[in-house]
């Protein structure tokens, strides 16, 4: 639709006003409830000239979602920083000058005072509708900002893979989601599938598998639990019983094809793999329990370059270039074979550091692994490569020397450390800060 000759597009794909829209305190909200709650946090926001971004810490996934579409109508950027900690949020809000923090008791305050003032539900195409940020562990935080017509033209492939993972073709469905809204496969998955899918998000984000299987119980069927590689591994080595769901998603960092499988086995629902990142959002998915290549959505075109790939799609404003080097295959398919800042020297030889960790993932009893090189202050005046490895039976030297069948002198780890768990975050993956604070320890 083009108001003033300016393109616009729905707030929400449907605006049946009993649609669920949340699971929040034991029930269904409607959409109608949720365009008042929308109302009275809109009444509280700022008004014209004041500043128009907001950084959104509500913990609550509903209060997330209310206040996230309060500013999108009165047309406000919302800034989602890495994490909740006071220095990064400091340092979001002195980049943006005139930004103004809501949290859960703000919402609460003005859910208090109801509102029956209508809200905007068309949000100009062009309008940046959030600004992600990177951790900035190897530098400066980047920022990566989204328009509402990437976000919405992206969503609807997630929107449509997930359903086709799913038997019910025609009922709401129902999200359960262990990730921060303030992620970007969280925002993708649990914020904007509610606004611009037929799916309805719990309010909770659960941690512990008893948590999680509890959650599960509480929303109707079909079920979805969106999730990352470090809770579906919990999950699995639990003796924690499960509801049945109808669909598992996972993101964030490679799964492997025997976690999928133990997954599915576990929950019953068929596991969907979702491939993209903070740059372009979501743009391939694969079931991984049986298939080990991704599959583009419709309308993405992949360009292998030796310096990454350069990702373009219908919905996006130029190509991106990821670091991630792929080998495209028939049928709109491709692999990935490591990322262009992958690619290690080591006394004139080269190596891929995914590669070394796949090689350590391969000997017996090896249950995980990460291959790293660390600054070279770390290790002396030659950048050898080091590894933290999880193998409970087995001693460092004992995995050297099986890495050492296969892998060239220069690149075996120095030093190898056996350690109880890796150093992941809250979303399974593994900051370099967290490899090198894990190493110094040792």
């Amino acid at each position: 639709m083009t108001t003033a000759g300016v393109e616009t597009l729905p707030l929400f794909l449907s605006s049946e006003a009993q649609r669920p829209i949340a699971w929040r305190r034991g029930a269904p909200v409607l959409l109608a409830e949720f365009r008042s709650h929308v109302a009275s946090v809109v009444a509280r926001l700022p008004k014209p000239p004041a500043p128009a971004a907001m950084i959104n810490l509500c913990e609550d996934r509903y209060k997330f979602l209310v206040a996230y579409a309060a500013a999108l109508s009165v047309g406000h950027t919302v800034l989602l920083p890495s994490s909740r900690a006071d220095q990064v949020v400091a340092d979001v809000a002195a980049a943006n000058a005139g930004s103004y923090r809501i949290d859960d008791n703000a919402v609460d305050a003005a859910l208090a005072q109801p509102s029956t003032d209508s809200i905007n539900e068309r949000i100009p195409a062009d309008t940046t509708v959030m600004i992600g940020y990177t951790s900035g562990s190897t530098g400066q935080p980047k920022t990566f900002p989204k328009l509402w017509r990437t976000v919405n033209g992206s969503n609807a492939r997630n929107a449509q893979s997930i359903r086709a993972a799913i038997a019910d073709k025609t009922s709401t469905v129902w999200a359960l989601a262990t990730v921060p809204p303030q992620h970007m496969y969280g925002m993708e998955m649990s914020v904007l599938l509610p606004l611009l899918g037929d799916m309805a998000v719990h309010a909770g984000r659960p941690l512990f598998p008893a948590d999680i299987a509890a959650a599960l119980a509480e929303i109707p069927r079909p079920r979805v639990l969106i999730s990352t590689p470090v809770h579906l591994r919990a999950i699995v080595g639990s003796d924690q019983q499960f509801p049945e769901v109808d669909a598992i998603v996972s993101a964030t960092a490679p799964l492997d094809q025997s976690l999928a499988a133990a997954v599915t086995a576990k929950l019953g629902g068929e596991l969907v793999e979702m491939f993209g990142s903070t740059e372009t959002c979501v743009f391939a998915s694969r079931l991984t329990a049986g298939e080990a290549q991704w599959r583009l959505y419709e309308g993405v075109q992949l360009e292998p370059r030796d310096d990454g790939t350069l990702v373009n799609a219908p919905w996006f404003v130029e190509p991106v270039l990821l670091q991630d080097m792929v080998e495209l295959q028939p049928g709109n398919r491709f692999v990935v074979r490591g990322r262009s800042s992958d690619m290690i020297e080591v006394a004139g030889k080269r190596a891929s550091l995914t590669d070394l960790t796949k090689r350590l993932l391969t000997i017996p009893g090896v249950q995980e692994a990460a291959v790293f090189q660390p600054d070279a202050d770390a290790v002396g005046t030659i950048r050898r490569v080091a590894a933290l490895v999880v193998a409970p039976t087995l001693t460092a030297r004992e995995v050297l020397d099986q890495l050492a069948a296969g892998v060239d002198s220069a690149f075996l780890p120095r030093p190898l450390l056996i350690v109880d768990s890796l150093p992941r975050n809250e979303l399974g993956k593994l900051p370099r800060e967290n490899l090198l604070r894990a190493l110094r320890r040792e």
